[in-house]
């Protein structure tokens, strides 16, 4: 979803500052001031820094402007490897209590994005037709933002990836009881919008939040899953590089450092613990 993120930083914080002016007036030391007076957390002003390089070296490739040392290299964000907040895992029981206070279509989606660890972009941009029914299989093809459809954040998060029996009969069930359950219709297709698009992430973020409250959690946001999914993963004893391939990381690092080549079969075994984790005990 690299375009949507571009088009926040470009039309809501640079254009507005400095979309009268010409490049050349982006230089280190006024882009590190305009950064520091900006609220906003230092992994947001990377990201801002980023979008500015990008565009310096553009028009060094363009020959608007002599090639010369990029000025952003001399703009540094404190912070930047920092987290403000520690990042929120649940466990099984407070996973479970928040199942209870969720209705559908919001406790399939949790459902899907903890036992797959997709991002919430993911999981609501899935169409019926990613299931391989047959051989029990979720591809995951595209993501949406701000109900704008686009590629996946990248290549390594575009998979192929197992689904345990248990969890197809969860998706079989929404699939019966929702109306949009055409081959080309969104799974979680809105019925504000007839169909045509998914729900919305304020929608499923209120939702979740309301469940949360009421079952007692405290705080929750839609990444949480991604981060439960990781931790889950460590808890039922997965090896890294299986956790590598079922998070889709490019590098490992990432799945190390953020979210703390491996066998299909692996894969799929762990998927499966991580499911039956998941889904409420029954006696």
């Amino acid at each position: 979803m690299t375009r949507q993120g571009y088009n926040t930083w470009l039309n809501g914080y640079i254009i507005p500052k400095w979309g009268d002016g010409a490049l050349t007036e982006l230089q280190a030391r006024p882009v590190d001031l305009w950064l520091q007076s900006l609220s906003l957390a230092p992994k947001s002003k990377v990201h801002i820094r980023g979008l500015v390089r990008i565009l310096w070296e553009f028009a060094m490739w363009r020959g608007d402007v002599p090639i010369q040392r990029n000025p952003m290299e001399l703009v540094t964000i404190k912070g930047a490897t920092k987290r403000l907040k520690r990042p929120r895992s649940l466990t099984a029981e407070e996973f479970q209590l928040l199942l209870e206070q969720l209705e559908e279509p919001f406790r399939t989606m949790a459902l899907v994005c903890v036992c797959f660890g997709l991002r919430i972009s993911e999981c609501l941009a899935l169409k019926w037709s990613d299931l391989d029914w047959l051989n029990g299989t979720l591809s995951v093809e595209r993501g949406i933002v701000h109900q704008v459809v686009d590629d996946v954040k990248t290549a390594e998060s575009q998979r192929s990836m197992c689904i345990d029996s248990v969890m197809l009969d969860v998706l079989k069930t929404w699939k019966q009881n929702s109306q949009f359950s055409s081959s080309n219709d969104w799974i979680f297709a809105s019925p504000v919008q007839i169909g045509r698009l998914p729900f919305s992430y304020p929608g499923v973020w209120r939702a979740l939040r309301r469940a949360a409250i009421r079952a007692g959690i405290g705080h929750l946001s839609s990444h949480a899953f991604r981060h439960t999914h990781r931790s889950w993963l460590d808890a039922v004893g997965t090896p890294v590089g299986v956790q590598q391939r079922l998070m889709r990381h490019t590098d490992i690092r990432t799945t190390m450092n953020v979210y703390g080549t491996a066998a299909t079969s692996d894969m799929r075994q762990a998927h499966a613990k991580i499911v039956r984790l998941a889904l409420p005990r029954t006696n």
